[in-house]
């Protein structure tokens, strides 16, 4: 199997790069992955170092609007995994238009030409975002997408986008919705890489608004197994979602954080809450487990531990990225 990976050099894409060439992936042991990736601000080759010279593994510096481009490197690809993405909220909201390029307008340019060079199957990662706040209960994947932030739109938009190309052209495309992910290599402006490199300083961090926004927390890891499972066994056109099952508050989140790096809450600041903040996220999940039998395998408590570890063992990583985004 040959495929074509855009945005493996950001956070999760890299994971799933270093899961798929270790064959920890199942269903895509022995697969040849290149890397498509115009390694903006959060993608970084320091991300695939550990794979950078495996023989089934190649990079290409570029993006993905560039038709020529896409033209040159797809023909022979079996499967395109687009996780290719602007995905800050915060970023969305000061200036949407890159959002609209590379979410919207890049997965059009995608999607064409996978079907220019017959392409087998096209998997598109989204988010659990484009449905919106749900004050109660979880989102199935028929639920009304109700996006509130540039962001979220732009995605909801891409998804949509996707499925067209299934019900047009018959494009075997398939849909991943996830909840938050965490993990290593997680860029330092998200909420966990902050709030860990941050405490890890004795610097503070800001919790927004009355910090009971509610978010479900999966691991890349566990969120990488999922889409390897909607690859290889999920049907054409569905839209599947991939949660971690976990439950927290922003405060009790920010609880846990200080307790795995010695703080207490002095090293917290209110912030005034952002536009477009979401209340609740809540995914349900019964149909990935119930027709691909995912269920996540990395507990919360020992996830999170292990990422405060990572954190405090690769400062050479993070702490160039942060001082070049002025985190």
């Amino acid at each position: 199997m040959k495929i074509l990976l855009t945005g493996g050099a950001g956070f999760i894409g890299s994971n799933f790069v270093r899961m798929a060439l270790a064959d920890r992936l199942p269903g895509i042991e022995g697969a040849a992955i290149t890397v498509l990736d115009a390694l903006t601000y959060s993608g970084s080759l320091a991300n695939l170092a550990e794979v950078a010279e495996h023989p089934r593994y190649a990079f290409v510096h570029g993006d993905i609007r560039d038709v020529g481009l896409l033209d040159r490197i797809l023909p022979g690809t079996d499967v395109i995994v687009h996780f290719a993405a602007e995905s800050h909220v915060d970023r969305s909201v000061r200036d949407a238009s890159v959002f609209v390029e590379t979410n919207v307008v890049g997965t059009q340019r995608l999607l064409d030409a996978a079907m220019r060079h017959d392409v087998r199957r096209f998997v598109h990662v989204s988010t659990d975002e484009v449905y919106g706040s749900i004050d109660e209960g979880s989102w199935d994947e028929e639920h009304q997408l109700q996006p509130n932030s540039p962001y979220s739109a732009s995605k909801a938009s891409s998804d949509l986008l996707v499925r067209s190309y299934h019900r047009t052209h018959g494009l075997d495309a398939r849909i991943t919705r996830c909840s938050n992910n965490y993990g290593p290599y997680h860029f330092p402006e998200k909420l966990i890489p902050l709030f860990v490199t941050n405490l890890i300083d004795d610097r503070s961090v800001p919790l927004y608004g009355d910090g009971e926004h509610v978010r479900d927390w999966l691991h890349v890891d566990d969120h990488c197994r999922g889409i390897a499972l909607v690859l290889t066994g999920g049907r054409p056109g569905e839209i599947y979602n991939i949660g971690g099952g976990t439950e927290l508050t922003n405060r009790e989140l920010t609880e846990r954080l200080l307790a795995a790096t010695g703080r207490d809450w002095s090293s917290v600041e209110q912030a005034e809450d952002r536009k477009g903040h979401d209340r609740r996220y809540s995914v349900d999940t019964a149909k990935i487990r119930d027709e691909l039998g995912y269920a996540p395998q990395v507990p919360f408590d020992e996830g999170l531990a292990s990422v405060v570890e990572w954190y405090r063992d690769n400062r050479s990583w993070w702490q160039p990225l942060k001082e070049r985004a002025s985190l």
